[in-house]
């Protein structure tokens, strides 16, 4: 764990390589030291439907949701927040010195009592 989902307004596929920017935050994650690589997760979706701002369709956003187990000191969440939040504004600053695009970013615990996991990925690595 953790779970990184990137919502989107989907007027930047066409600008923003989300695949690659899916990439580009996991390998930021797994920098943090914070995060054990065969739990990350990341994944994208674009909005079905969207209005942003004052309306005009050249505003777009990008939000990236963290979400992990307890277990972690805030000083370790914090550090972890700010690494992959400056990976993503460095990965998009060009498209956004060229375009209207909000970028933000929340992290927040999962009650493991409340989410039960299992998996075989690390048997595999």
């Amino acid at each position: 764990m953790p779970h990184l989902t990137i919502d989107y307004s989907p007027n930047l596929e066409a600008a923003v390589d989300m695949s690659a920017l899916c990439d580009h935050i996991r390998r930021a994650a797994i920098g943090t030291g914070v995060f054990p690589m065969a739990g990350i997760r990341v994944r994208a979706f674009a909005a079905t439907h969207v209005s942003i701002a004052d309306g005009d369709a050249k505003h777009g956003y990008i939000d990236i949701s963290v979400r992990l187990r307890k277990g972690r000191t805030t000083v370790a969440k914090q550090a972890a927040t700010q690494a992959v939040f400056q990976a993503a504004s460095d990965f998009l600053a060009p498209v956004m010195a060229q375009r209207s695009i909000a970028l933000s970013m929340e992290m927040r615990d999962i009650d493991p009592e409340l989410s039960p996991k299992s998996g075989t990925i690390r048997d595999h690595l």
